[in-house]
């Protein structure tokens, strides 16, 4: 049902940001695009993600965000997928980790993210194909 590549429901235009970015950049990446799963790259390689999640744990009282880095704040060991295994196991990744998104990694180069929007999503769609979403 799930063995579908990941390649086939990634987001492929992914917004990202750099290590050397301070959180006041991510926050404000994070409310134009409302996401919520923010990939930072080196180039195209990716070093790290950042989430909302991570600015509501890190950010005290006063907001400070223009003094500290991303690279403070960041996630360095990151779950990845390649964009050839299936989608069953960004599910998998999802319900046994609790987290919502994985990037897409080829040869440490970003080549998409998921979400687990888009897993639910994708079985919507084959549930009920007539469905608008």
């Amino acid at each position: 049902m799930m063995n579908e590549p990941v390649s086939l429901i990634m987001s492929r235009n992914v917004i990202t940001a750099s290590a050397d970015d301070t959180l006041s950049v991510a926050r404000s990446i994070f409310l134009k695009n409302k996401v919520h799963h923010l990939p930072i790259v080196d180039g195209t390689r990716l070093v790290g993600i950042l989430t909302t999640y991570d600015l509501f744990k890190v950010v005290g009282p006063n907001k400070d965000y223009e003094k500290i880095y991303i690279k403070d704040v960041m996630t360095t060991h990151i779950a990845t997928l390649e964009p050839e295994d299936k989608i069953g196991s960004a599910a998998e990744l999802f319900l046994e980790n609790l987290f919502h998104a994985v990037p897409i990694v080829k040869d440490g180069e970003l080549k998409g993210i998921v979400t687990s929007l888009d897993v639910i999503k994708y079985e919507f769609k084959k549930e009920y194909p007539t469905q608008a979403i």
